[in-house]
C-alpha cells in the first residue's frame, strides 16, 4: 500500500535525531548498505549534511544514473524540508504533478521517493539520506526502515 500525506508526515515528525554527527553519517549509511545488501537490492546510498556527501556506497546492479537521480531527489529535500516522496505526493494531491506546477528544471529535482531529510531537533533540515535504484515507494520505505532502525523507533 501507498502512503499517504499523514503518514508521510507523521514518519518525518517522528524521524528526529537530537544529533547529527560523521560517527551518524556513517553507521546509518553502513546500515542502508547492510539492509540493500539482505534483498540484493540494486541501489546506491548517499548522506549529505550541510552540502557536504558524508557518505556514498553504490551495490551491485547500481549504475551512475542512480547517483544522477540521487542529487535530484537530494535537492528536493534542501529546497522543501520534506521528504522528496512527500513533496511529489502534495503536488498529486493537488491534481497536478511536480514536474507540471513546481516551475523547477526536472533535470535538476526530482519530486521522487528515496529522499528524506535529516532532520535535528531545534535546528531543523540539516541534510538528507537519499537511496536510488529501486521504484520510488521502496527507496523511500528502505530509507525510512532504517531511520527507524537507527533511531530505535
Amino acid at each position: 500500500m501507498v502512503p499517504g500525506i499523514e503518514e508521510l508526515e507523521a514518519q518525518e515528525r517522528r524521524l528526529v535525531f537530537t544529533r547529527f554527527t560523521y560517527e551518524d553519517a556513517w553507521a546509518l549509511g553502513s546500515l542502508l548498505v547492510e539492509l540493500a545488501r539482505a534483498r540484493q537490492a540494486p541501489v546506491a546510498v548517499d548522506i549529505h549534511r550541510a552540502g557536504q556527501q558524508l557518505f556514498h556506497a553504490a551495490l551491485p546492479g547500481s549504475t551512475p544514473d542512480n547517483d544522477a537521480w540521487i542529487a535530484r531527489k537530494r535537492r528536493v529535500v534542501e529546497r522543501y524540508g520534506a521528504a522528496s516522496y512527500l513533496v511529489g505526493a502534495r503536488f498529486r494531491a493537488k491534481g497536478t504533478t511536480f514536474e507540471a506546477s513546481s516551475r523547477l528544471d526536472p533535470g535538476t529535482y526530482a519530486a521522487h521517493g528515496g529522499s528524506f531529510p535529516i532532520t535535528v531537533e531545534g535546528v531543523g533540515v540539516i541534510g538528507a539520506v537519499t537511496v536510488s535504484g529501486l521504484p520510488q515507494v521502496e527507496d523511500h520505505r528502505l530509507v525510512v526502515e532504517a531511520l527507524e532502525t537507527y533511531l530505535g523507533h
